[in-house]
């Protein structure tokens, strides 16, 4: 599946267009991760424990993406956007969509 954040995929042609693909998934926070980012935060530097997590929403979330693509028959997801939310205390969603195409 061909992903891309532009409206067109480079030497191909768009023969028609699908509709909206999405994916999402909501993450908590971890209490062992939350204790050692509150150490980090008073030395600095990256969260590292939520670096891997947010990367692994973000697989997740394109992944189910993908999916409702392919139940289209889609060949590629063009305009591809991610966005970010809190829906809880601690708890964020990751939420991605775009637009699903078949290419000739």
């Amino acid at each position: 599946m061909i992903l891309t954040n532009i409206e067109s995929v480079p030497g191909r042609e768009i023969l028609r267009q699908l509709g909206l693909v999405n994916g999402s998934t909501v993450r908590a926070k971890h209490l062992g991760r939350d204790m050692l980012s509150g150490l980090k935060n008073l030395v600095g530097g990256e969260l590292v424990a939520y670096t891997e997590l947010m990367q692994e929403a973000r697989e997740e979330a394109t992944s189910r993406m993908i999916e409702q693509a392919r139940k289209l028959q889609a060949d590629a997801v063009v305009n591809v956007r991610y966005s970010t939310s809190s829906v809880a205390q601690g708890a964020a969603e990751i939420y991605v969509y775009g637009t699903a195409v078949q290419l000739r």
